[in-house]
């Protein structure tokens, strides 16, 4: 049985937070990684994991969150604003805004772990997927989040 959150989470703790994307598109593989500071919020039942993403253009607002049915769902919050839901008992849609219009993706999550620990709380979230669009796929992509507040 999972015990119930502190009050503390519930207000929201600083979080240390690593996370490595990868992801191989027309056969070229990319790996970014980055250290920031966020937060980690329990709300409604989910756990929230909030950052900023640095890029040259400025910072990028970021959210993860976890359902209790193991649902993750990832929000960027850039120019346009992306929202994946990773599900791996089914594929999802997204709407991804570009200029140009709006392009539906399919997105097909491989695995999926998410773990907790104590005493410092902290987890990891692991993420393989696949993104497509117009029936073609666009790539393999995989998130590895580590956080510890």
């Amino acid at each position: 049985m999972r015990q119930m959150p502190s009050e503390k989470i519930k207000n929201g703790l600083p979080a240390e937070i690593k996370m490595e994307t990868s992801y191989v598109q027309n056969g070229e593989s990319h790996h970014h990684s980055f250290e920031e500071a966020g937060r980690v919020v329990y709300m409604n039942s989910s756990y929230y994991i909030r950052f900023e993403e640095a890029h040259e253009e400025g910072a990028i607002p970021v959210t993860l969150k976890i359902n209790p049915d193991g649902v993750v769902q990832l929000i960027r919050r850039a120019e346009q604003t992306t929202r994946l839901v990773f599900d791996s008992t089914q594929p999802t849609e997204s709407n991804y805004r570009t200029p140009a219009g709006i392009i539906p993706m399919t997105v097909r999550t491989e695995d999926i772990r998410v773990s907790y620990y104590d005493r410092p709380f902290a987890g990891r979230i692991y993420i393989d997927y696949s993104l497509s669009a117009n029936r073609q796929k666009l790539g393999d992509y995989q998130i590895r989040l580590r956080f510890t507040t």
